[in-house]
């Protein structure tokens, strides 16, 4: 992979996962071995139903696997209660989603202040700190601006600024640039490119588009439940 086993945050291991049962059961992943270390900037490929979206929401605790092992900075998320996985999402994960999922009657400097209040952090810290966020994102003068008078360009640099406002340490991007058009996709990637070299920050990305993936330090293809490529390359940038 290029880095240090010793800087390994993300360990899979024999991960597999089945819904439902018997005749009708669907294996989702099977048996799949991945290994993610600090600073990689890595994108899951493959067609519907290969495994990416679920392997992303077993890496963001939205999931559980049905066999094998998930350790995240060395702990067995698989023994975790529901309680301590949802921690764990809040102190170490940041999420940027297709849709954005933005709040539609708050402002985004409220929007990008939501995981700090969840943390319990005082008022004038949270506005700081969302405030600083929404800078580094280039939205510096559009803070009481709401959704609907944002661009879906605009709207996802909100919905960044919500993820890495609690400083995470890895960010899970599931088809950032889905509802984009190429100009605002290609600045997203690039916003995030900025941060992965720039803050070290992990980033892990599910994607459909070559383009995209392209930015990526790392690829990864699922196929069919099973990792049928994982390999290093080359950036655009």
């Amino acid at each position: 992979m290029g880095l240090s086993q010793d800087n390994v945050i993300i360990d899979l291991q024999g991960v597999s996962k089945v819904y439902g049962k018997g005749v009708a059961a669907v294996h989702a992943l099977r048996g799949i071995d991945i290994r993610i270390s600090s600073g990689e900037f890595v994108a899951m490929m493959g067609p519907s139903g290969s495994g990416k979206s679920t392997c992303m929401n077993i890496l963001g605790c939205l999931d559980t696997p049905t066999a094998g092992t998930y350790q995240f900075e060395g702990e067995d998320v698989s023994r975790l209660t529901r309680d301590q996985r949802a921690l764990l999402r809040r102190h170490y994960l940041g999420f940027v989603f297709q849709g954005f999922n933005l709040l539609a009657r708050t402002t985004a400097l409220e929007n990008v202040e939501l995981p700090l209040i969840y943390r319990g952090l005082p008022a004038e810290e949270r506005r700081q700190y969302a405030q600083e966020a929404l800078t580094a994102v280039g939205l510096q003068g559009w803070e009481t601006h709401s959704p609907a008078e944002l661009s879906g360009g605009q709207q996802q640099r909100v919905a960044i600024a919500r993820a890495i406002v609690s400083k995470p340490t890895v960010l899970l991007a599931d088809e950032p640039t889905g509802n984009l058009d190429t100009a605002r996709s290609l600045e997203i990637m690039d916003l995030l490119t900025r941060f992965n070299r720039e803050q070290h920050l992990t980033v892990v990305m599910v994607t459909h588009e070559v383009e995209m993936a392209a930015y990526a330090s790392r690829l990864i293809h699922f196929r069919d439940g099973s990792v049928e490529q994982d390999h290093q390359q080359d950036n655009l940038t």
